[in-house]
């Protein structure tokens, strides 16, 4: 009984970002109606994978879900979906907002038969500007917020985007909050509203937070950068037998790192006795940091810092994570039976809550796995939903 239990949502977003949130919010309970194309989200072509179309991209950001296939270009397909959305309490999209006013299933359009509806879009860019239309995608945000020229900066020279779908995650998480804000406020007035999130602006906010800097000024202070972020020296530390990272902040630890490592001439020198110091000089630090944890091993390093209270953990790959002891004894990699994929290692939700605790009920489905049974609820027949069948405006259930 998660705390959306009893919210319906329909889902007609694909790739990452969308069904990103969507799953978040069948997480928290609600029931969420995946509607793909007959061919499916692309992410289920990503392997490697046991059986075609149940690969793990999508294994990991679809579950909690129900899935109906529909070809919204058919009138037939469109009218399911309005259906669906009669009684609804959230639509993700994550095309075009003219692509949705092609499609018919414009706000406008939607809102008259479902004033209470949240009609969430999750898109490139704020309509009120000249890239209203432009289509967007987690490599080219990253570019146009600054990512890899920040790269770029604290590494080789070269420009490279972070290797992970950041702008689809966090702007899919953005919507979360969003959409649950929304809620609320629903729940309140009794009128639901349009709710756009756009990729660009989010992950502008986001980057230019911590690099804003002297930029915040009118006049400028500097160029802008958050000096800490920015030094090359900021990474994880070499020691004798491997890596470790490591982050001495405050006085505090700082005067722990001291007596920990017999460094009382680091503690007299100005430029290490205090945050300011250490501010002003982060270079000189994080250079004079790695000589020093070069000196024992990363075990060593571990239990010296760990008994000094200074901020200390493992750098992990992505195959020594699975066997984190902390991730072990929480359980967040929990090896689960799929219905046809066989055992696959799940993950979490890493939210807890005391009264409405959040447990995923379904695993990833099948495509089209749950048609049938979506159709019959919102009052088609059996023999309505064989014509839909042979008319191509969806599939026959899955074997």
């Amino acid at each position: 009984m998660g705390p959306l239990k009893g919210i319906k949502v329909v889902d007609m977003t694909t790739v990452l970002m969308g069904p990103y949130a969507t799953q978040m919010l069948g997480d928290y309970g609600a029931d969420v109606i995946k509607v793909e194309s007959l061919d499916g989200d692309v992410t289920r072509l990503i392997g490697p994978m046991r059986h075609a179309g149940m690969g793990p991209v999508f294994l990991n950001t679809n579950r909690s879900k129900r899935s109906i296939c529909l070809d919204l270009k058919k009138p037939a397909g469109r009218e399911a979906v309005l259906r669906l959305l009669k009684d609804a309490d959230v639509l993700v999209y994550n095309v075009r907002p003219q692509a949705m006013a092609r499609l018919q299933l414009g706000y406008d359009v939607v809102s008259a038969i479902n004033p209470r509806l949240v009609y969430a879009g999750v898109f490139g860019f704020g309509q009120d500007g000249p890239y209203a239309a432009k289509p967007a995608y987690d490599d080219l945000i990253q570019g146009a917020t600054a990512l890899p020229a920040l790269m770029a900066q604290t590494g080789d020279g070269v420009p490279r985007y972070v290797p992970n779908a950041l702008v689809d995650r966090i702007v899919g998480l953005t919507a979360v909050g969003a959409i649950c804000a929304s809620l609320v406020h629903r729940d309140r007035t009794g009128r639901g509203q349009r709710l756009d999130i756009p990729m660009f602006e989010t992950m502008a906010g986001f980057v230019m937070g911590d690099h804003m800097g002297g930029l915040t000024y009118e006049p400028p202070l500097d160029k802008g950068g958050y000096a800490r972020h920015l030094s090359r020296d900021r990474r994880p530390y070499k020691t004798s037998d491997g890596y470790l990272s490591v982050i001495v902040y405050n006085d505090k630890q700082w005067e722990n790192f001291f007596k920990a490592t017999s460094r009382d001439d680091l503690r007299a020198d100005p430029k290490f006795a205090t945050f300011a110091g250490r501010a002003a000089n982060i270079d000189i630090v994080y250079a004079e940091l790695a000589r020093i944890f070069e000196t024992r091993t990363t075990s060593e390093w571990i239990e010296l810092l760990t008994k000094a209270d200074v901020p200390v953990m493992p750098m992990h790959d992505l195959a020594s994570i699975l066997h984190d002891e902390h991730l072990e004894a929480t359980g967040f990699f929990p090896v689960v039976n799929h219905p046809t994929e066989g055992p696959i290692r799940s993950m979490k939700v890493t939210a807890t809550w005391s009264e409405t605790e959040a447990e995923p009920e379904r695993l990833a489905p099948r495509l089209n796995e749950h048609g049938a049974e979506i159709l019959g609820e919102i009052g088609y027949s059996r023999d309505e939903i064989a014509a839909m069948v042979r008319d191509g405006v969806t599939r026959s259930a899955p074997e």
